[in-house]
């Protein structure tokens, strides 16, 4: 009997990885906003990313609690749940960064091929808005984005561009897949705009 249950552990186990894997694959289909990758040294990139159109939400609170409001609002947004019409495609990253003191914006990238015009009207408390075209640093690792991990992310990217003369803007944070998806396969990355 010990033999069997054994057995069926590892293939519980087993079934999870495999679910868990598969669930990340398709996350990781989701469309994303093409960017020119101008430099590039180990997880470090500079980019060079297009004018983009985003739903972004503005919330008040610490990091997270602020983040999963304003993903929610969001999410009710491009899903039609707060409003009439068709569904939005899911993109990636989610954005997320500091608007204030004690208030943080998150923000949901629009797929190619909306215009403000033709994007439904947003519910209270969801904006649309232009990211004007720009070039970010960009430090990416895996596992869990806590604060913690995204303090010590952004300090060895902000050292990486001190070493080469290059000066940056307020932090952003970019979150690729969802919390149903395995600490350990989660893509996170740091953006740094950087200056003119």
């Amino acid at each position: 009997m010990a033999k069997w249950g054994r057995w069926l552990a590892i293939g519980g186990v087993a079934a999870v990885a495999a679910s868990a894997y598969l669930y990340a694959r398709r996350e990781a289909r989701a469309a994303q906003p093409g960017y020119r990758v101008v430099e590039r040294a180990g997880a470090i990139e500079i980019r060079d990313y297009p004018a983009l159109l985003v739903a972004q939400s503005e919330d008040p609170g610490d990091r997270k609690s602020s983040l999963d409001r304003g993903f929610r609002k969001l999410a009710r947004y491009i899903f039609a749940k707060s409003r009439e019409g068709e569904k939005i495609a899911m993109t990636a990253p989610v954005l997320h960064d500091a608007a204030a003191p004690g208030r943080w914006r998150t923000r949901f990238i629009m797929p190619a091929g909306y215009r403000r015009d033709t994007l439904p009207a947003p519910a209270a408390g969801v904006d649309i808005a232009d990211v004007p075209a720009r070039r970010v640093a960009a430090i990416r690792f895996n596992g869990r984005a806590d604060d913690a991990a995204l303090v010590r992310r952004e300090a060895d990217l902000r050292a990486w561009l001190a070493a080469r003369g290059l000066t940056g803007g307020a932090a952003e944070h970019a979150f690729y897949n969802s919390p149903f998806v395995a600490a350990a396969m989660r893509r996170n990355e740091v953006l740094i705009p950087l200056a003119g």
